[in-house]
């Protein structure tokens, strides 16, 4: 395991970000009361942290209310087998210039899930700030580089 320098870190970030965008979609986990609940997201990076997009009113948005601490993990299929954790804080965003910020850094379309633009009120932006990011390889067994937030 290698511990990721504040000097390595722009170099590990571009790194995470090419194999989240293999990737694509991954898995966050939220808690419900004092049980976890894992989903299906696509969170989009924007140089060290991460968004997606849920509606005002769904379970996420909910369960984040109450809980904000977030883990997700993105696995790469074959050939690869790149993984990437993620640990943070989840922030609901209802700022109209992050939420213009988010609709325009989030890289798929929108509409297609119901939104209508960064002003409707069914978009909440989820803006992730990580406490701890792992990049490996093989499941975590190989290559294994992690970064954490300073203390």
């Amino acid at each position: 395991m290698t511990k990721v320098t504040e000097a390595g870190q722009g170099e590990f970030f571009a790194a995470v970000n090419a194999a989240c965008k293999k990737a694509v979609w991954c898995a966050v986990a939220t808690v419900d009361g004092d049980q976890p609940r894992v989903r299906i997201v696509h969170p989009t990076w924007d140089g060290q942290t991460l968004w997606f997009a849920t509606g005002p009113e769904s379970p996420k948005a909910k369960q984040l209310q109450h809980n904000p601490f977030v883990d997700i993990q993105y696995q790469v299929a074959p050939p690869d087998f790149v993984h990437v954790m993620v640990r943070g804080v989840a922030e609901l965003v209802t700022d109209q210039a992050a939420k213009n910020h988010a609709w325009e850094v989030i890289d798929y379309d929108l509409t297609e899930f119901g939104s209508t633009g960064p002003e409707d009120t069914n978009f909440l932006p989820i803006r992730i700030t990580p406490t701890r990011v792992e990049l490996s390889e093989m499941f975590g067994s190989m290559n294994k580089r992690i970064w954490r937030v300073p203390r």
